[in-house]
């Protein structure tokens, strides 16, 4: 009952960190990064497609990005969705590539971004508690159908508290790096 309680905590604690990871990553530095579009979705014969599905991304300079589509024909809708995104970027189309240009970040706009990142780490973290939340609700339902005893109880509140540190250390850890990311110059 407990390794099963610390299993599937053990498992959900990771997915937010992961979580976390996929936010971060779509981010804007002053870098470009073929990320950034991870969550494009273009329309595509009538359905929405993530943009890799239909163009291939590229990083030929460290602050340009260039989408080739696989079909000419999709080029108006990739330009469209790009134009829609919250990235903030133009698209230049030539008639055959797409290229975004990713402009220098100011130092105001900076500060913004690690604002957001921090506001991310705090979602993962709140994540992370209602895992211990949910895992020390499971384990005190089991005390209550005499399931596990009271020192199974507390070996295993202490175990989830450990787990509950290790990824908030983690969350922490990826934080501060994106901090570092998005500061850098």
């Amino acid at each position: 009952m407990l390794d099963d309680v610390l299993s599937e905590t053990k498992v959900r604690m990771g997915k937010a960190v992961a979580a976390l990871r996929g936010h971060l990553i779509t981010i804007r530095t002053g870098r470009a990064s073929p990320a950034l579009l991870d969550r494009i979705r273009v329309e595509y014969y009538g359905a929405q497609v993530p943009l890799k599905q239909v163009a291939a991304v590229a990083t030929p300079e460290p602050r340009l990005l260039t989408i080739r589509p696989w079909e000419p024909s999709s080029l108006a809708a990739i330009e469209r969705a790009l134009l829609k995104s919250d990235l903030g970027l133009t698209p230049n189309n030539d008639g055959k590539i797409i290229r975004l240009t990713i402009p220098r970040l100011t130092e105001e706009r900076r500060r913004d971004l690690v604002k957001v990142v921090r506001r991310r780490v705090e979602d993962g973290r709140v994540a992370v508690r209602a895992c211990r939340r949910d895992a020390l609700k499971d384990l005190q339902e089991f005390v209550n159908e005499k399931m596990i005893s009271e020192d199974q109880f507390y070996v295993g509140k202490e175990k989830v508290q450990e787990l509950t540190d290790e990824h908030i250390k983690q969350m922490d850890e990826v934080g501060k790096l994106k901090e570092e990311e998005v500061m850098e110059i």
